[in-house]
């Protein structure tokens, strides 16, 4: 059986204060939902990665990163690309990130995917699509 492999799945900038090596929740999230995810650490990576993949679909931002503001994050992000949709995860009852678009308090996995689903609702109706079709074909797995 012959496969097409030309689906391009949404790629996504995960900022989160984790450590490397470690796996974010978030990155575990988003790639169980079938979307492709890139992770920095800190700020400064971000804009850094950000810059060497300029064609990313959008940014999940943890608004409380300890190296840099979030504002200035998503100000350095927007400088790149201005119409980069940033999504920042703010802890409950935290100022809102200046920069992001959107704003999620909290951490909550079906806010997320369906904030992600709203971003990008082509591609994701072709991911459900192909997940269906894959279901159908191979019966008894």
């Amino acid at each position: 059986m012959l496969f097409n492999c030309e689906m391009v799945r949404p790629c996504f900038l995960i900022v989160d204060r984790e450590f490397p090596g470690t796996i974010s929740t978030r990155k575990l999230v988003m790639e169980t939902a079938k979307y492709n995810v890139i992770t920095a650490y800190s700020g400064p990576e971000a804009v850094h990665t950000f810059e060497q993949f300029p064609g990313i679909t959008g940014i999940v931002l943890n608004a409380d990163m300890r190296d840099t503001p979030c504002g200035e994050v998503a100000r350095q992000l927007k400088a790149i690309r201005s119409d980069i949709p940033i999504v920042s995860i703010l802890s409950p009852g935290a100022e809102q990130c200046p920069g992001a678009d959107y704003h999620l308090e909290s951490f909550d996995p079906k806010q997320l995917l369906a904030l992600l689903q709203k971003l990008t609702p082509l591609e994701t109706a072709e991911i459900l699509a192909r997940e269906q079709k894959l279901e159908r074909d191979t019966p008894g797995v």
